[in-house]
């Protein structure tokens, strides 16, 4: 395999890490819970998997909501710092 061409932005490549870790963390929460909260067949007449499953599904939409809003945040920031901050600032190139 080739090695990609261009430098790599340690701090970039730092914090993709660190956001990967999160999202790893979250997923393993939610892999856990299913596992510890929706039966298994010897266990089915137990709990409610019916409404568990429903109140897990209503968590992901809403914690999906909240990753869009936080995109629609993000972008109307960088939107508007282009727009105030381009005539007095020039980021470096390499960002």
């Amino acid at each position: 395999m080739a090695a990609p061409s261009g430098g790599v932005n340690c701090e970039e490549f730092a914090e993709f890490q660190e956001l990967l870790k999160v999202m790893r963390t979250i997923d393993d929460r939610i892999v856990h819970e299913l596992n510890t909260t929706v039966p298994t067949a010897s266990f089915a007449g137990k709990i409610d998997a019916s409404q568990t499953c429903k109140q897990l599904y209503e968590s992901l939409k809403w914690m999906q909501s909240e990753l869009n809003v936080e995109e629609v945040v993000n972008d109307r920031s960088w939107k508007v710092f282009n727009e105030r901050c381009r005539i007095h600032f020039k980021p470096p190139k390499n960002e």
